[in-house]
């Protein structure tokens, strides 16, 4: 009887045991933030730049979910209601999409007092006035191309449809966030209505491609591994592969390029909205714009970020440009020619 009162008081104290370790184990798990970012060099610089100095500060360990800016939007859709990421960076045109489908939770002073430390343009307001997003910093999409292969900067987006690099060329697909808000630009420059984009459609259709691309990464590939030799990348993308050595430039034409920035975001009902502002309050820090400036030469939208002149002439604006330099697009303007371009895109280019 001692013995079955033993085995008892065993069995319960390894239930209260095993329970125990249970809920520490979910306490500490409820502590992890979960941040959707970029691949390739931007989520190594948003790790590095933003995620270890906050796990520093705060002890909480960032888990990163990883994908483009439509993937991390089709997430947060579906998982409305019930989300399971904390924080969520965008780019220009979905950040707008995320706001009206209600997926953002406001970004306010008094929880994440450096968003003052954002310039004006860099601070995101609806039609409530509430703050949905916050630039971490801007980028531009000029030409990129291999300096082995063409020895001169291309001067002119024409030079894409130059015969000497048919089957060689790269652009966004509408998959990436770049893609159609490119259709758009190509429009503005070669003054077609956006009424009406057959033109435009129809000179890409001409282009010899070896790819659409769906992500930066997947562009960078294709220039590392040689099979495009010229087009359409972000000056991210592009400075990143001159600093591996490889020989990568790139070029800004003489009919400009357009820019837009990547934010980050708070999500409605998020798990951990606690850590989520202070991981938010870190990446509007001096210290991180200027990591991101130097690691990803990402134009700062943190006021008076200094950087080095070799950082400087790799920015979106060029040396001594600033934010009013950046040809930014109207994305409610843009947002709303998505699925009608996208069809079109797919009936009219990749249908050859």
């Amino acid at each position: 009887m001692k013995a079955l009162n033993k085995t008892k008081a065993f069995n319960k104290y390894s239930v209260a045991t095993v329970f125990g370790a249970m809920a520490m184990a979910t306490a500490a798990q409820a502590q992890d933030l979960r941040v959707a970012w970029y691949g390739g060099n931007w989520g190594d610089a948003f790790q590095s730049c933003i995620a270890e100095p906050f796990t520093k500060a705060t002890g909480i360990k960032v888990i990163p979910e990883i994908g483009t800016s439509n993937t991390t939007l089709a997430k947060l859709r579906q998982q409305k209601g019930q989300p399971e990421i904390d924080v969520a960076f965008l780019d220009g045109g979905i950040s707008e999409l995320a706001d009206a489908d209600g997926l953002l939770r406001p970004i306010k002073p008094d929880s994440v007092p450096n968003l003052g430390n954002l310039q004006k343009p860099a601070v995101y307001k609806n039609g409530s006035g509430d703050n949905f997003a916050g630039g971490i910093g801007y980028y531009s999409l000029g030409i990129a191309y291999n300096k082995k292969e063409i020895s001169k900067a291309p001067a002119s987006w024409e030079e894409l449809w130059n015969p000497d690099y048919a089957g060689a060329v790269v652009i966004p697909s509408p998959a990436n966030s770049a893609g159609i808000p490119f259709i758009v630009f190509l429009a503005n420059i070669w003054k077609t209505p956006l009424s009406d984009l057959t033109p435009v459609y129809q000179k890409l259709k001409k282009l010899d491609v070896a790819a659409y691309f769906d992500s930066s990464g997947a562009a960078s590939n294709s220039f590392q591994s040689g099979e495009a030799v010229i087009g359409a990348h972000f000056n991210v993308g592009a400075w990143g592969l001159a600093d591996k050595g490889l020989p990568i430039g790139f070029s800004v034409p003489k009919e400009g390029v357009w820019a837009t920035d990547a934010r980050v975001h708070l999500v409605k009902g998020s798990p951990n909205q606690s850590g989520a502002e202070k991981f938010i309050n870190q990446a509007f820090t001096k210290e991180s714009a200027q990591c991101l400036a130097k690691n990803l030469y990402l134009g700062p939208a943190v006021k008076d970020v200094q950087v080095d002149a070799s950082v400087q002439e790799k920015m979106p604006w060029g040396v001594n440009g600033d934010i009013s330099k950046l040809n930014l697009l109207d994305w409610s303007e843009i947002n709303k020619l998505r699925a009608s371009i996208t069809d079109a895109w797919n009936r009219e280019v990749v249908r050859k």
